[in-house]
């Protein structure tokens, strides 16, 4: 297995350090392989450029994450 690392501000590490029964390297592997097979899975149709580009705006990858990941995750 690769390790990365990443860069997170100040104010969220201290509101992650309050959740430590949540294992957040799983939390964070788990959110890449679904971003990744969302992904892959897009390439195959004909309007992907479109698709990919929208996916990869950072207010909608924000929304996302705030919206849905954090409360599906909670239990990783």
């Amino acid at each position: 297995m690769t390790n990365i690392t990443l860069s997170i501000e100040d104010e969220v590490y201290k509101k992650m350090r309050k959740h430590s029964e949540i294992k957040w390297s799983e939390f964070v592997r788990k959110a890449i392989k679904k971003r990744i097979e969302g992904l892959e899975s897009l390439e195959k149709r004909p309007d992907q450029e479109t698709i990919l580009t929208m996916l990869a705006s950072e207010d909608v990858l924000k929304k996302e994450w705030e919206n849905e990941a954090d409360e599906r995750w909670n239990e990783v």
